[in-house]
């Protein structure tokens, strides 16, 4: 007998992917028809114009890129440097380290400006660099580290790389449709993000937008990028007008995340921004009633993706494990550093929810118990609910396994 599908229903409480609505399942489902069909063009051109909106720009470069979030990151480095370019890296966690790795592999010159995990970066380490390391062609920074649960404040950074003439890029994989990045006016460049977190869709593309400045450095290049397949030259023309043939785009994923981008417009990004907020503080403040330790502090703490401390004399695989297997809910261990010593637990899409955050502390909790280590759950879900309560904004949406 041949094998078939049998995927058991999760509740997605890690840092990504989220629980994907009915509503953008159900656009998966819609006919399958070429990557150059009418229709299907305008899919990606309603997407386009729904990105700005979402991204909060004006640029002309606004697409989808094939791929996820990572495509996105590789695709500003491999279009935005050259070999021998000076690039500041703001490394905070994993991501900013992944950067790095990307800039050395692409020929770039890499300096390194550096926070504690768990720490943002700091504008006046960003202000020295510039200064010491001058000219400098890029800045990349990550907006919502996803390995340590820190939200970087953005604007006197982006202000001091824009004084600076440096192309200022930034990692909006973890906040984009759920925190809010006004990407015009903070004079960002080059914005990245992926299809599977806030914004509720499945994973496999990266929405990036691109502002008049950095394309007019990217028409300058000596040499096209190295790599072909993200050259976002070629890439355009497959978007714009010209609709020149770049590569088969997966349809389904793009009907998804159309399907996503409508639903983030239709609740209004201020009410999304919010409900992602109350749910993210009601987790906190319950995790925190319940006797854990946070690892970000305010008011640098992510509202969409929490890191908590393991508890001493606890195993973080083994408790990971059963709350997946015996309650179905997933959430995501520590990286590099951190590995063994936190858990990551995502509120995001549907998933900023009370349902989700009443689910998670219960669980957790009843967990941890059987693992010998005694929370205060009552303590948790009732501080949790109470922050729920002031905030009517977590209740506009609940979470539903896909």
């Amino acid at each position: 007998m041949t094998p078939s599908l049998d995927i058991p229903s999760r509740f997605l409480l890690g840092p990504g992917p989220s629980n994907v609505d009915p509503r953008v399942l159900a656009a998966l489902t819609q006919p399958v028809v070429g990557h150059l069909d009418p229709a299907f063009l305008r899919v990606m051109d309603e997407s386009a114009a729904m990105l700005r909106r979402v991204y909060r720009t004006k640029n002309d470069l606004t697409l989808a890129l094939p791929g996820t979030g990572t495509s996105g990151m590789e695709a500003g480095i491999a279009n935005l440097i050259e070999k021998g370019d000076r690039v500041i890296v703001c490394v905070a966690g994993y991501f900013g380290e992944r950067v790095c790795e990307m800039v050395q592999r692409h020929g770039g010159e890499l300096v390194r400006v550096e926070a504690e995990w768990g720490k943002p970066i700091r504008a006046e380490q960003v202000q020295e660099a510039l200064r010491e390391h001058a000219p400098v062609r890029l800045v990349a920074i990550v907006h919502a580290e996803t390995s340590t649960g820190v939200q970087q404040p953005l604007a006197e950074i982006a202000a001091l790389v824009q004084e600076s003439g440096a192309l200022l890029m930034v990692d909006a994989v973890t906040s984009l449709g759920g925190v809010d990045l006004p990407t015009d006016a903070l004079q960002t460049d080059y914005v990245y993000s992926c299809s599977q977190k806030c914004l509720g869709c499945p994973p496999g593309l990266s929405p990036i937008t691109v502002s008049d400045q950095a394309r007019e450095r990217i028409a300058l290049r000596k040499r096209p990028p190295a790599s072909w397949y993200l050259d976002l030259e070629l890439l355009q023309a497959y978007w714009d007008e010209r609709r020149a043939y770049h590569h088969t785009a997966p349809v389904t994923l793009h009907y998804a995340l159309h399907e996503g981008l409508r639903l983030a417009l239709d609740e209004g990004l201020e009410a999304r921004f919010e409900r992602h907020a109350a749910a993210g503080a009601a987790l906190q403040i319950g995790l925190q009633q319940m006797g854990l330790k946070l690892l970000a502090d305010l008011p640098h703490r992510l509202p969409v993706l929490t890191t908590v401390r393991v508890p001493d004399g606890v195993s973080d695989a083994a408790v990971r494990a059963q709350l997946l297997t015996e309650r179905g809910i997933e959430i995501g261990g520590g990286l590099g550093p951190l590995r063994g010593q936190i858990w990551r637990i995502g509120t995001m899409g549907v998933n900023a929810s009370p349902q989700a955050v009443l689910l998670a502390l219960s669980a957790i909790g009843d967990v941890l118990a059987a693992h010998g280590h005694r929370t205060d759950v009552a303590a948790g879900l009732a501080a949790a609910r109470e922050e729920l309560a002031v905030r009517p904004a977590a209740r506009r949406k609940s979470a539903t396994p896909s």
